[in-house]
């Protein structure tokens, strides 16, 4: 198999393999982004050329038998990320947390349960697969207006065994910020706060969602002196729509979504009792330009020195793993694998993010061109608002890469007609343009 200089490149840096099974590792890497029908695990080797090379054996072997670690493999990949794509003076990092359900059937399925889908399309968000619990880190690249969440670590939650999502998260953030030796500011939505998340090293941070029916309270006063323990919490201040009416909001400009809007913003320092003890937080209650009463959006933080309008533009970068998940289903075909065994099934979908990841960052290293967007405009002129590239457009140009490496070969020999159509035939099924 021949594997692009570039990509090879990028492969180098995450050797946590045996010599066999890094070039297992780079040939599926390079199949899964090549292939363009289901991402399953026999998918991945007509996608690299080698189905007719290997034995499909080798292939699921390598998810389910090969002694490799998925952790050790993202945080190798958190690193590479950090140090190529992140400023270097060892500013915080921002980390999105969240779960996906990836859809599976079969009895034999290991940790697949019926369980809530927050993509499910009507009034029952419920689904059959496995969940997982995905870190990643977003990163803002020079050539895009939006950030980009990049997958480093996932684990698989089962319901009603073992740890919970907020404790999982809770584990992985921890020792992220172990290995990178760098602050961190996670970020996630509501469902994730409570006891796992409390008290955390002052390295981290954590921005979420208050729920509405979160109750706050007062800081507890100064101790009395007389007998008894003193008191761990103030007064009550009630729940965000009552913090609201009483709240004085202030007129500000916030940077959220790809825009700048004026919002009216509300603050307060309290204890969340409920959800993080007796730990100090502070409570940003935001009420949008077009609303008279209450509030639109309540965060809650631990993270006591940056300003509100920072904090909301930390918390909208949030949406960043959302597009992730999408994109890494619909594009590279990430949850797609067939495999039961229970080795299998926790490896391939953290294998699937990870792909996302090196793909964005190979574009960031060796695929970017600044006319790009101008080409892409060029040849489908019905895009006139594109200005920057899509995942589709970064992966795109992967293949084609992967393609030129596989049938153009170095010696300077007239292809033969029969390599002539398989090129046209391989950039046909990527949904390629020939002329590109």
């Amino acid at each position: 198999m021949t594997v692009p200089a570039s990509l090879l490149a990028v492969l180098e840096n995450l050797r946590v393999f045996t010599a066999p099974s890094f070039a297992t590792f780079t040939a599926l890497v390079t199949g899964l982004v090549a292939q363009t029908g289901k991402g399953t695990v026999t998918g991945m080797l007509p996608g690299a050329g080698l189905a007719r090379s290997w034995s499909h054996d080798r292939a699921h072997s390598f998810f389910s038998r090969s002694a490799w670690n998925a952790e050790i493999l993202g945080i190798v990949l958190a690193h590479l990320i950090v140090r190529t794509l992140l400023p270097a003076d060892g500013t915080a990092v921002t980390v999105a947390v969240d779960d996906t359900l990836f859809k599976r059937r079969g009895k034999k399925v290991f940790g697949a349960a019926w369980q809530h889908d927050g993509a499910a399309v009507g009034d029952k968000p419920v689904g059959r697969g496995t969940c997982f619990v995905v870190v990643g880190i977003i990163v803002e690249l020079p050539f895009l207006t939006r950030p980009v969440c990049l997958p480093v670590m996932a684990r698989l939650w089962r319901p009603k065994t073992g740890a919970s999502k907020v404790e999982l998260a809770a584990s992985m953030v921890r020792l992220l910020a172990v290995c990178l030796n760098r602050p961190l500011h996670v970020v996630a939505d509501a469902a994730y706060h409570g006891k796992a998340l409390r008290h955390l090293p002052e390295r981290i941070t954590v921005t979420t969602r208050l729920p509405a029916n979160a109750v706050l309270y007062d800081l507890a006063p100064a101790p009395t002196g007389r007998r008894g323990r003193p008191r761990l919490k103030g007064d009550r201040l009630g729940a965000p729509a009552e913090l609201a009416a009483t709240a004085t909001f202030n007129t500000a400009q916030v940077k959220r979504y790809g825009r700048t809007d004026t919002v009216h913003l509300a603050e307060r320092t309290c204890l969340w009792y409920g959800s993080f003890h007796t730990q100090t937080v502070h409570v940003i209650l935001l009420r949008d330009d077009a609303t008279d009463t209450g509030y639109d959006l309540a965060l809650v933080t631990t993270d006591l020195a940056a300003t509100a309008a920072d904090l909301i533009r930390r918390y909208a970068r949030r949406w960043s793993i959302e597009v992730t998940f999408a994109e890494a289903r619909d594009l590279l075909g990430v949850g797609q694998a067939r495999n039961r065994a229970e080795n299998a099934v926790r490896r391939t979908v953290p294998f699937g993010l990870y792909c996302y990841s090196i793909t964005v960052v190979w574009y960031a290293l060796h695929g970017h061109h600044r006319n790009d967007a101008a080409d892409h405009r060029a040849a489908r002129p019905w895009y006139t608002a594109k200005t920057d590239p899509a995942f589709s457009d970064m992966l795109a140009k992967l293949r084609r890469v992967i393609i030129a490496a596989r049938f153009m070969a170095n010696d300077q020999v007239r292809p033969t007609d029969a390599e002539i159509r398989a090129v046209q035939h391989a950039r046909a099924q990527a949904g390629l343009d020939t002329a590109a």
